[in-house]
């Protein structure tokens, strides 16, 4: 299976697996019913919420996956993002804007892969 075929299952099975968990959270409690964490059935936006957050962590892994090319790396950030977030995903990020030359386009941040 090619990088591309790969990365449209990964997505479509995203979809599919939002989609259903947004529909399962929708028939347990309306999400305009939703009171934070304080009731019963509020554990279903909970579930969905967090579903959204990791998969928003594994598209922007797909990212530095592409961008990384040493194993151990790419090891380190998975758990990184995956334990860490937003926080390992701005640290990720300043990282490299900071490698960035002066003048360089940001293309090449998105682009370019290291070394």
């Amino acid at each position: 299976m090619n990088q591309r075929c790969w990365l449209i299952c990964l997505f479509i099975g995203v979809l599919i697996a939002m989609l259903g968990v947004t529909g399962w959270a929708s028939g347990v409690q309306p999400v305009w019913e939703w009171t934070g964490l304080k009731d019963a059935p509020n554990h279903a936006w909970t579930i969905a919420t967090l579903c959204d957050a990791y998969f928003g962590f594994i598209t922007f892994y797909i990212w530095v996956l592409y961008k990384e090319q040493v194993l151990i790396k790419r090891m380190i950030w998975f758990i990184a993002i995956m334990t860490l977030g937003n926080m390992a995903m701005a640290l990720y990020m300043l990282k490299e804007l900071t490698a960035l030359k002066k003048g360089e386009a940001l293309q090449q941040l998105l682009v370019n892969r290291n070394n």
